[in-house]
């Protein structure tokens, strides 16, 4: 039998991310494998490859947002390829779920991120492959290699391509100001700030501006985006602050909620977001932008040893 064949790499799918995990296999150049679920008639299920992994590196690409089945999965497909004697195990995670909670914001909390993190690791998975984690940290919850990408390298072109005068890169909180600073050193623009204040977990109860967008196209930038009732909110102040337009560029279109209703009535021109989470309806204000291409050269770099460098504009 011949060896180098036997090392080339095996993609494979989770459920929740199909569209997207055979977007990237196609990229990458290679068929997804074959896994079987079984389903018991409670909802607990079983994933079986059916197909020899012995001694492969694998990608096992799947996001986790919730609900909790999407993560068991996961590590269910990896546990499966830890005890069918996989070389390496690369679970590639467009969107990291839980990582919101990346530490105690208040007593008697779990950091929902940490516990994620080491339960992967427990699994067998023996490499991370993520975009955008809601706080850079979380990379530091795993002892094993985290490839943390961006979805800079998809937003700025597309961004650029729209030629937009009188430019103004916006963050809809303070802590997505290193982000939008970020966006705004590469493209030579001014920054904004909203200063908001919750009444509890997507509630605001008010919301400030720092800096001025009169005359300005202004681009929210987030890492996420779930019931949307920030990113309207902000869209809302701008324009009534005289911005000529307002776009916003979220990697992970979580939109839970009454989001969908929320973006078709705001203000909002444009909502650019990945294809990170799959959408649970269509909107003509929302533009998805492929991350397969990002994650398959990532994969393919990581399978043949390289750097991954040239994947980061900022």
């Amino acid at each position: 039998m011949n060896y180098a064949l036997q090392q080339d790499a095996k993609l494979f799918g989770c459920r929740q991310s199909m569209d997207l995990a055979a977007a990237i296999a196609d990229k990458y150049g290679a068929a997804l494998g074959k896994v079987n679920f079984s389903t018991f008639s409670d909802g607990e299920f079983q994933p079986s490859f059916e197909e020899s992994i012995r001694g492969r590196r694998i990608f096992i690409i799947g996001s986790t947002q919730p609900s909790s089945d999407h993560i068991m999965e996961m590590l269910l497909m990896i546990d499966a390829a830890k005890r069918a004697s996989a070389r390496h195990i690369t679970a590639v995670i467009p969107y990291f779920g839980w990582a919101r909670q990346d530490r105690k914001d208040k007593p008697r909390v779990p950091i929902g991120a940490k516990m994620i993190a080491k339960i992967l690791e427990s699994a067998g998975a023996t490499r991370i492959i993520t975009m955008d984690l809601h706080a850079d940290q979380i990379q530091g919850f795993f002892e094993k290699p985290v490839d943390h990408l961006f979805a800079s390298s998809l937003f700025i072109p597309y961004l650029k391509s729209l030629n937009l005068t009188d430019l103004t890169i916006a963050s809809p909180d303070m802590g997505g100001s290193k982000r939008a600073y970020a966006y705004a050193k590469t493209l030579e623009s001014d920054v904004v700030v909203c200063y908001k204040q919750r009444q509890k977990a997507n509630v605001i109860s008010h919301m400030e501006l720092i800096g001025n967008v009169t005359g300005k196209n202004v681009v929210l930038v987030d890492d996420m985006v779930d019931t949307a009732g920030t990113l309207t909110k902000a869209a809302d102040v701008m324009m009534e602050r005289g911005a000529k337009s307002v776009r916003a560029i979220c990697t992970h279109a979580i939109l839970s909620g009454k989001a969908y209703e929320r973006i078709n009535n705001s203000q909002l021109l444009e909502l650019i977001v990945t294809d990170s989470i799959p959408l649970k309806q269509e909107s003509p204000k929302i533009r998805v932008l492929s991350c397969a291409a990002l994650f398959a050269g990532v994969m393919q770099s990581v399978q043949n040893n390289e750097s991954i460098s040239d994947n980061f504009i900022m």
